[in-house]
């Protein structure tokens, strides 16, 4: 056995483990142990012995989550040692790849082979399996969320059993295991389609509010992947739209590339949210400057390398998934509120898109999709300004992102997901003693 463990084992000494912490500082825990195993087998003999502890068990990979949903007082899996390319099958196109493997691994990886996920978020610090069990995505016309490109899952459930879910094997979990919230079993495989690396030609563009909401419906339908961001207190708008291209490749000058994203979006972006938080009005004229400081660009390369940017600023983050028709009242109604309000936003407001997809509890299950995602610097009183965004978008029946601020709970989600029985019904068949139970499920799945 290579599993490693740390902190008392006893039953009962939950809570007095290390502390854990998620990325943004906002949600902490403290597990009585916690365990790295190194196989599906490994896993499934420290969810037996979880069972006879008496502790309930959680997987985190990062901790990019916002919510609580990896929060454990009983044991804490690390999927540290659950890491690498296990196979690439070049006949199916697909490639499958332990859980624990961050998806910068991933994205290296194939494009070292000549491969390429289709579509793909705007971060790639998550393990794969911590992406794909919350739903992350990121923006497409015709290409879903990250989860939408399983073709395969390896699945271990709370009586040690390790199950495989495809279309063809267990296809009941799989229609939901893809984006399982943990509360299904934990993960420790996952098989993604793939295709033959392309190169993406980005081209963004400051854009002024008004324009872009009227042209919104026509800028999604003329890009493969189009985004946006608005700047609250001012009309001004950063455009990204990406499309596939014959080449050839044009990346981002080694300068110039430093210089915008990470000089002017990561450095100064840092020490204008931290003045912005020690003086709150003073954040209406930086939001001014900060719309002003990008220019326009173009630039053609892989797909991590122009879906992807880094994220060094830390924050809070509430996201909704829309109704895409929906999506410019929404905006329209966020905007009035912010302007006729006394809040203070130092972060851009961002907006992307997704096509209806099939699993249960996709946020953009049986529909299309617009998402609109507000931030705050880390630190700075948040409920104010996310109670208020929150009213707007349920109004338009919005679906919370599963691993971003929200409040909330089973009785409404159940209203928003068609197939949320259906979730629920498989939850108490493959954990009907919530092994894997923690307060966050508890509130969003009910028990």
């Amino acid at each position: 056995m290579s599993t490693r463990t740390a902190g008392p084992t006893g039953p009962g000494s939950a809570g007095t483990g290390s502390p854990w912490r998620n990325w943004a500082g906002n949600v902490t825990s403290r597990p009585v142990r916690e365990v790295s195993p190194a196989s599906a087998e490994e896993l499934a003999a420290e969810l037996r012995r979880a069972t006879r502890d008496g502790l309930r068990v959680k997987t985190v990979g990062t901790g990019h989550s916002f919510t609580s949903i990896a929060a454990t007082d009983g044991v804490l899996i690390r999927p540290d040692l659950l890491t690498g390319i296990r196979r690439i099958d070049r006949e199916a196109m697909t490639v499958t790849v332990e859980s624990g493997t961050p998806l910068k691994r991933l994205n290296v990886a194939l494009a070292r082979e000549g491969l390429s996920l289709t579509n793909m978020g705007d971060i790639m610090e998550q393990t794969v399996a911590g992406a794909t069990s919350t739903g992350t995505h990121g923006t497409g016309r015709d290409s879903a969320s990250i989860a939408a490109q399983i073709r395969a899952l390896e699945l271990v459930t709370a009586d040690g059993t390790v199950m495989t879910c495809s279309e063809k094997e267990n296809p009941e979990v799989f229609a939901a295991a893809r984006i399982g919230l943990g509360a299904l079993g934990v993960v420790t495989a996952i098989t993604f389609a793939v295709e033959p690396v392309f190169l993406l030609t980005a081209r963004e563009e400051p854009m002024r509010f008004d324009r872009v909401i009227a042209e919104f419906d026509q800028l999604h339908a003329e890009n493969e992947h189009f985004e946006f961001y608005w700047f609250p207190h001012t009309d001004n708008c950063n455009t990204k739209r990406n499309n596939r291209s014959a080449g050839p490749a044009a990346p981002l000058p080694r300068l110039g590339g430093w210089f915008e994203d990470e000089f002017l979006s990561n450095g100064v972006f840092q020490a204008a949210c931290s003045i912005g938080r020690a003086v709150p009005p003073a954040i209406p004229a930086i939001a001014r400057i900060s719309s002003r400081a990008l220019s326009a660009r173009t630039y053609t390369d892989i797909p991590y390398k122009v879906f992807t940017s880094p994220r060094r600023v830390r924050f809070l983050e509430m996201e909704y998934a829309l109704p895409r028709e929906a999506a410019t009242a929404a905006l329209r109604e966020l905007k009035a509120m912010v302007e006729g309000s006394p809040l203070k936003v130092s972060f851009p407001v961002e907006v992307r898109t997704a096509p209806a997809d099939d699993i249960a509890l996709s946020t953009a299950s049986g529909r299309e999709t617009a998402y609109i995602a507000v931030h705050l610097y880390r630190g700075t009183p948040h409920r104010g300004y996310f109670t208020a965004v929150e009213r707007i978008m349920t109004a338009h029946g919005g679906r919370p992102h599963w691993g971003k601020v929200h409040t909330r709970d089973a009785a409404y989600l159940a209203e928003a997901y068609p197939r949320f029985a259906e979730f629920t019904a498989l939850r108490d068949r493959l954990d009907p003693d919530r092994l894997f139970a923690n307060d966050y499920l508890r509130r969003v799945l009910g028990d």
